[in-house]
């Protein structure tokens, strides 16, 4: 039997920044587990990488994956420039810091512990566990901002 898992992975802000939330979608062997999360002030941006991140923390043991997301920040990010980044101790090619870096850190550890294929998908385009993330995250917007925060989905 396949032991690959299958992740859909999405972040939205309400303004950007703003109130921001994440969903996750990982599907292995017929179950589908759903993640979700949500902060009050934060950017797109940092939402897409949470949301890559809680859905790769979620994994009991390594195994292969296969995580689509409709963010190319997230899939050049990882693919791209990640190495680079690296390479300049964190510097964009233009000498800045690059933003987020609490986060691409994070990802990378995670990442350097799996095979993982990066696949992008367009967003809001019918691909439905990309919508269904999508969906995940903006309801995670909409419980916070009724007072209900659930973190972890």
């Amino acid at each position: 039997m396949d032991d690959s898992v299958i992740i859909y992975t999405d972040g939205a802000c309400s303004g950007n920044p703003g109130p921001g939330g994440w969903g996750a979608v990982l599907r292995w062997r017929g179950v589908e587990r759903q993640l979700s999360g949500s902060e009050a002030h934060t950017t797109n941006n940092r939402m897409e990488l949470q949301a890559v991140i809680a859905a790769l923390e979620a994994l009991k043991r390594p195994v292969p994956v296969t995580l689509y997301t409709d963010s190319q920040y997230v899939q050049k990010g990882v693919t791209e420039w990640l190495p680079r980044w690296k390479a300049r101790q964190w510097r964009t090619a233009s000498g800045h810091t690059v933003a987020n870096r609490d986060l691409w850190e994070r990802l990378d550890q995670l990442a350097a512990q799996l095979p993982i294929t990066w696949c992008w998908v367009k967003g809001h385009d019918g691909n439905e566990g990309n919508e269904l993330a999508d969906w995940l995250a903006r309801q995670a917007i909409a419980a916070m901002q009724k007072g209900k925060t659930d973190d972890r989905g």
